[in-house]
């Protein structure tokens, strides 16, 4: 591998459980490694129990069997918000998303309410959007005592009407979608201030138990879709590689170092297409996950 291969990592914490106890793990284990990440916390109320309706969906039935999602998440996710209203992340967890923040990582937002976002926010008002954005934009600026300089979707679940609220904020960047290259968004023909940096790789669940994809082979199958000289980001999940996966994304983090990669957070993602070039998104589906999510189109029509 090049000298000049570097791979940005996101950090999705999308719950309680991942926000106390897969964010400590993931800063030591950063930390012992000299790596800066970009953090994207999700700080209003965990209702991910929610979620278990979409059991109905055979597709997201079948992802749930694959992953494994009950041993990955711990059923104290998968029936949070349930019966009684979910806990607030921020109000729960302040001294951890301040740790985060003190270490250097980039530290943004990825909700207000995870479960909403992912299942909502779609055809929502313009003021509802642009409320669920500001109600996360301030929890997490009164935790850290700065204003947060990123922030990422849910599930990759964006619009034309998302981006056009999210360039309202003094966001430096932003990770709504999938893609290939750092680009300028353009809604309704005009172009956006605030870049995007896509995820290009698949997530652990997307690939696991995928064309022969196991535990064993998983880290070998991500670290052969690394490409020398072009944006390479990577989202993993407190919930995920922050607990019951942390060992195996240690030994990711081993062989991508012998192989010459560096881990940078999305922040210095953005100078590698500089200026970066417009294009547009539109909803698309992908393999491994369950409905649409936001896709890069650099040379087609995109969502309005």
């Amino acid at each position: 591998m090049n000298n000049d291969t570097s791979l940005g990592l996101r950090i999705d914490v999308d719950t309680l459980r991942g926000t106390r106890h897969g964010v400590p793990a993931l800063l030591d284990l950063l930390s012992r490694y000299g790596i800066r990440a970009s953090f994207f916390f999700s700080v209003g109320p965990d209702n991910m129990g929610r979620n278990l309706w979409r059991l109905l969906r055979p597709s997201f039935l079948k992802k749930m069997i694959r992953s494994s999602a009950a041993s990955l998440y711990g059923w104290d996710i998968l029936f949070m918000g349930t019966f009684f209203p979910g806990p607030l992340i921020g109000k729960r967890c302040p001294d951890i998303i301040h740790r985060a923040s003190g270490l250097g990582h980039d530290i943004g937002l990825h909700a207000w309410d995870h479960y909403t976002w992912q299942n909502h926010i779609l055809g929502m008002p313009e003021a509802d959007v642009a409320l669920a954005i500001q109600r996360g934009f301030d929890e997490l600026t009164r935790i850290t005592g700065r204003t947060p300089s990123c922030s990422a979707a849910p599930g990759w679940i964006a619009d034309g009407t998302v981006l056009r609220m999210k360039d309202r904020f003094p966001f430096t960047y932003n990770s709504d979608c999938r893609g290939t290259r750092v680009f300028m968004p353009e809604v309704s023909g005009k172009q956006l201030r605030t870049p995007q940096v896509p995820v290009t790789l698949p997530t652990y669940d997307e690939i696991i138990g995928r064309d022969g994809v196991t535990r064993q082979s998983y880290n070998a199958r991500v670290l052969a879709l690394v490409k020398p000289g072009a944006l390479n980001v990577l989202t993993i999940h407190a919930e995920v590689e922050g607990i019951v996966c942390l060992d195996l994304f240690e030994d990711f983090i081993q062989q991508a170092l012998g192989q010459g990669i560096r881990f940078i957070p999305l922040s210095e993602c953005v100078s590698m297409d500089s200026p970066p070039r417009p294009a547009r998104i539109a909803l698309d589906t992908l393999p491994g996950r369950s409905g649409k999510l936001a896709v890069q189109v650099p040379d087609a029509e995109g969502v309005s």
